[in-house]
């Protein structure tokens, strides 16, 4: 491991944005965005709009840096970096790199040793969690769910034994088809909230069973969508050898190794895999 450099290079700083409110921006954001040298923004009318709500008047180069040319951009934005500059990106809400462009030039600039830094600042899904009502002990982030009706079944499938609270953003137009897929994944008494518009005039939190959720996204969603999810339920604890047996072949009968399968059903079972591990060698 490398450690970075803070001598000739510049720093990148991660500059968090309000998510609804410009009255949440940390007065920190103001002052870096005064002070630097080279301003990446996802959308630089937003940035704009920004600046004028926090009263901030900045000398810096202002680049457009989103998905779209986040590719072709990232090496100009490092060559500033390694010239010296401070680079502050922000996107349109929330923390850069979370479902948004930052990603690549951050890891290029730990690539080359130059200082990352970050403002933090607001998060939807750190908000979402807060006011779901949900356990927030131990949550997973999981960003949009596929558009495809297939790839978004089988990642459902894939987390339905998962037992942290999920937390996904979602399209308004689609947040309906998301909550039925979740619903048909993992059972109608899983429990959720939809999180609209957080923090601004509009602001709602519905939350009730995921069918119930679905009705009523079937009536219209407006905004900004955060859903988060409760877990699966702790098993009851199957230590019965010949459903252990049978679990594990049946997994090996999908093309899962007989290692992995072990693993699979111990988790599933909640039992110790040295109790599913024997139950099939004793076989």
């Amino acid at each position: 491991m490398s450690d970075q450099v803070t001598g000739a290079a510049g720093v990148l700083v991660l500059a968090g944005t309000p998510i609804g409110q410009y009255a949440d921006a940390p007065p920190r954001l103001a002052a870096e965005l005064a002070g630097a040298d080279v301003i990446a923004a996802e959308d630089t009318r937003r940035l704009q709009r920004l600046l004028a709500d926090l009263g901030v008047r900045t000398e810096a180069r202002v680049l457009s840096y989103f998905e779209g040319n986040e590719q072709g951009r990232t090496p100009q934005l490092l060559e500033a970096l390694l010239g010296g500059e401070r680079v502050v990106l922000v996107t349109d809400a929330g923390m850069p790199s979370v479902s948004d462009p930052g990603y690549r030039l951050v890891a290029a600039a730990v690539e080359e040793g130059v200082a990352v830094t970050a403002v933090p600042g607001p998060s939807a899904v750190l908000t979402a969690l807060a006011v779901s009502g949900l356990p927030v002990d131990r949550f997973c982030f999981e960003g949009f769910a596929p558009r495809k009706a297939g790839e978004r079944a089988r990642l459902l499938a894939s987390l339905a034994d998962e037992r942290r609270t999920l937390v996904f953003f979602e399209s308004p137009h689609r947040t309906e088809q998301t909550l039925l897929a979740m619903a048909d994944a993992w059972g109608g008494e899983r429990r959720a909230a939809v999180c609209r518009e957080l923090t601004k005039t509009h602001e709602e939190v519905v939350r009730g069973p995921l069918p119930e959720l679905a009705a009523w996204a079937a009536e219209g969603v407006r905004g900004e969508v955060t859903l988060v999810v409760e877990g699966a339920p702790e098993p009851e604890p199957d230590d019965d050898p010949e459903s252990l047996v049978a679990q594990v072949a049946a997994e090996e009968a999908a093309g899962t190794s007989r290692k992995e399968a072990i693993v699979v059903v111990a988790r599933r079972a909640g039992v110790p895999k040295r109790l599913v591990y024997d139950a099939v060698h004793k076989r």
